[in-house]
């Protein structure tokens, strides 16, 4: 006879059930966050990730990813901790791709021993943007005279206030080729033979979770509690791994303030700055039709 207390213990203390904690990645991929934005960066996901690894009980940890890149430096940290923690730990790993896992987003999905998507998710992107603005004729126009004094003599390399040069373009496409390459590289060495022979798989173009099975960008179609249910058997029980909080109740690490108050509220240049990047976090959504 089952003791009834041992319902209401935690699912990692429980010998009836099979626990398997869930990590959720949701948001544009950078350095740093805001109050008008958040992001995911290997400071705020580190916590969550070495929690959900230490479950001792746990066969596999699920890895919930939503975002549609970002960051080619953090995605590819967040995919190396996972890694890591997945050979330190000798868990599978399991990512369910959500809306879309794009670009960063991508690169953070291949961590994961299988991938499943819904039929209607976006997955791929496997390329490198980069994105900026020109001010030279809205300068002309306004009378403003652009004055910057340097010691080299590319420190204003693609300066938007200052006309763009052949030379300063070059290079930087030199620079994509290199870290695109380093993304093919990492997409090779974790699918492997399971990659159809497309010429736009690394073109930077992305499919439907139903296309990406076809092209092996994924593994199988598929939602996290159905798929953890039909491996593991029906003892099988997600544990969503929360982000620790400080003493006032708020979420500890990763992210940050734009210039301005104590608690974050932007103000003056901050706000100007935080709306910019709220209106690049959301391009970088809509691109995906989100």
């Amino acid at each position: 006879m089952k003791n009834p207390v041992t319902k209401y213990l935690p699912a990692r203390f429980r010998k009836d059930v099979v626990p398997i904690p869930v990590v959720r990645i949701n948001g544009t991929i950078m350095a740093g966050g805001g109050r008008l934005r958040t992001s995911i960066s290997l400071a705020t996901v580190a916590q969550g990730l070495d929690k959900a690894f230490s479950v001792k009980k746990a066969p596999a940890v699920a890895i919930v990813v939503n975002s549609p890149g970002g960051s080619p430096v953090q995605s590819r940290l967040i995919y190396q901790r996972i890694r890591d923690l997945a050979v330190e730990k000798d868990k599978a790993v399991l990512v369910f791709v959500e809306d879309v896992a794009a670009s960063g987003g991508y690169m953070i999905a291949c961590a994961g021993d299988e991938i499943i998507a819904d039929p209607s998710s976006i997955v791929g992107s496997i390329g490198v943007v980069t994105g900026s603005f020109g001010f030279v004729e809205a300068m002309r126009k306004l009378g403003v005279e652009r004055r910057v004094h340097t010691a080299g003599e590319n420190k204003v390399t693609l300066d938007p206030f200052q006309p763009e040069k052949p030379e300063d373009v070059a290079h930087l496409k030199a620079l994509q080729r290199e870290i695109h390459e380093v993304f093919i590289d990492l997409v090779k060495t974790r699918r492997g033979t399971k990659l159809a022979d497309d010429p736009d798989l690394f073109t930077g173009l992305f499919w439907s979770g139903l296309r990406g099975l076809e092209l092996g960008l994924v593994d199988r179609l598929g939602d996290l509690r159905g798929v953890l249910k039909e491996r593991y058997g029906e003892a099988a029980k997600p544990m969503l791994v929360q982000q620790a909080r400080g003493w006032f109740g708020r979420k500890t690490p990763g992210v940050t303030s734009v210039l301005g108050l104590p608690d974050g509220t932007a103000v003056g240049a901050g706000a100007a700055e935080a709306l910019i990047a709220a209106a690049e976090e959301r391009s970088l959504w809509q691109r995906y039709g989100l």
